[in-house]
């Protein structure tokens, strides 16, 4: 499908830069950065909504695997 948009000048130059480096069309450039920006918020979409979902009510942890948990993580050098 033809659409038109608006990019500033200096974005556009870097875009047309940027496919003359990659060897690929504007069009094609332009798909590629809306399809991974699209993927990228779907990704984040979903993890928010779980976290909406986890966060109504407090996960029901055994007392002494919770200890656990928190004195391995003072061992773990991240």
């Amino acid at each position: 499908m033809k659409t038109a948009v608006s990019v500033p000048d200096d974005l556009f130059r870097m875009a047309e830069a940027a496919a003359r480096r990659l060897r690929v069309s504007r069009s094609q450039l332009y798909a590629t950065a809306i399809s991974e920006f699209l993927n990228r918020h779907q990704s984040s979409a979903v993890t928010q909504r779980l976290n909406e979902v986890y966060s109504r009510r407090p996960a029901k942890v055994d007392t002494a695997l919770h200890r656990a948990q928190l004195k391995s993580l003072e061992k773990d050098s991240w």
